[in-house]
């Protein structure tokens, strides 16, 4: 038996190889379910590099000479929507960053906010908040 193939027929299979290769990425995504959002954890250290990247944006933060720390977090949009842009924290910046960590105990974790050099608060959730003045 010989099939005939219409125009409209490889046309719709075509289409659905499409919408089923553009899904392929969504499938991929994967879940925070390894962070320990039960626990807050602030580090201080100096900004080794800036993932401005999607899916996750990621932060490399040397807290010591051995120790480098991958911090994700949520993509350009997002973050670019609350204030950030690729140029927010630089190498070489010294930061605190509170972050979920990792369940295994690798050096990771989910950022939640951080303090910049000039004391300004950015969050993952809201607005940068401006330096608070020291305490007189």
């Amino acid at each position: 038996m010989q099939i005939q193939w219409t125009k409209a027929t490889l046309i719709g299979l075509a289409a659905a190889a499409l919408a089923g290769a553009a899904a392929a990425p969504a499938l991929a995504h994967h879940s925070f379910a390894m962070f320990d959002n039960t626990i807050d954890k602030t580090l201080t250290g100096t900004v080794k590099k800036f993932d401005w990247t999607n899916p996750h944006t990621f932060i490399w933060l040397d807290t010591s000479a051995t120790e480098t720390w991958a911090i994700e977090g949520m993509s350009p949009n997002f973050l670019a929507r609350r204030g950030w842009s690729k140029r927010t924290i630089n190498p070489g910046d010294k930061i605190s960053v509170t972050l979920h960590p990792l369940k295994d105990g690798s050096k990771g974790g989910s950022f939640m906010r951080l303090t910049l050099p000039n004391g300004q608060t950015m969050s993952m959730s809201g607005q940068a908040q401006p330096a608070q003045p020291a305490p007189n």
